[in-house]
């Protein structure tokens, strides 16, 4: 493979990363800019010089985004390796292969920095510091020293490990898009029933007849109705004049309505 990212840019884009990955948080794309912005030395790089593949690769890198910044870094450098490697054709892996890490490696980055850290290093800090003593004090700030390390040699790590994948895989590139595009379609799916709510409240009554129409719905498929509205959703998201912000406007009044009428 030849080497088109040095450790100085990998440095750079790891500065980017930590700096940049929550600053323009939103609810849209959520960290979808900061990857973006992490990304530029390497998009600036490999395809400058291609006006129309540089827009291109803009755009892609700026879709939704969202994991522990902590375990970002990790998927940025698996990105650049590949990038590295297979450069423009690797548009549909590296989508497909976002998608499929974001989620799993959130899992992993919340239990250790969103929970164990806080719950084990911050209990002691805190109890020590309310003692009167300043050893609290030092603890958590050497935690997060610590942490703040760590995250700047992510994208390195990342980097290297996707190096070797990609220069073993090389070969199998549609085989590595299918699995992680296959991925990221499981981790969404999972997502659904365990995020949305929505059930049928509305009942049947005929005479002695009661029909629940939930139970019945339940039956022919579980978590139906949160899967007809995410699909509905996406469907919409495809149009022209359609975004997030007015999907989350439209749910909102559905509800209202819905519930109004006692239906949901």
């Amino acid at each position: 493979m030849n080497t088109k990212i040095d450790k100085k840019e990998l440095r750079k884009i790891s500065c980017n990363w930590i700096l940049g990955s929550q600053l323009s948080w939103n609810y849209e794309r959520m960290m979808g800019s900061g990857y973006l912005y992490a990304m530029l030395p390497v998009l600036k790089k490999l395809y400058g010089k291609d006006d129309s593949q540089y827009k291109d690769m803009l755009r892609m890198q700026s879709q939704f985004f969202n994991t522990t910044p902590h375990m970002g870094g990790f998927i940025i450098g698996m990105d650049i390796a590949t990038e590295e490697s297979e450069g423009y054709k690797s548009k549909e892996t590296i989508s497909s292969l976002k998608t499929g890490l974001m989620g799993s490696f959130a899992g992993i980055g919340d239990t250790i920095f969103g929970v164990l850290f806080p719950t084990v290093f911050g209990s002691i800090a805190s109890y020590l510091a309310l003692k009167g003593n300043a050893t609290g004090v030092l603890i958590w700030l050497l935690v997060n020293i610590a942490i703040l390390i760590f995250r700047f040699y992510t994208v390195e790590i990342g980097y290297k490990q996707g190096a070797k994948l990609v220069g073993s895989m090389s070969t199998n590139l549609n085989a590595l898009t299918s699995s992680a595009t296959l991925l990221g379609v499981t981790v969404i799916g999972a997502m659904i029933p365990s995020v949305i709510k929505a059930s049928i409240s509305l009942k049947f009554k005929m005479g002695d007849v009661k029909l629940n129409i939930q139970d019945t719905l339940n039956q022919i498929m579980p978590m139906m109705i949160p899967a007809i509205l995410v699909g509905i959703v996406y469907w919409l998201l495809g149009k022209k004049y359609f975004n997030s912000t007015r999907a989350i406007i439209a749910i909102i009044i559905l509800s209202i309505v819905l519930k109004l009428f006692n239906i949901m």
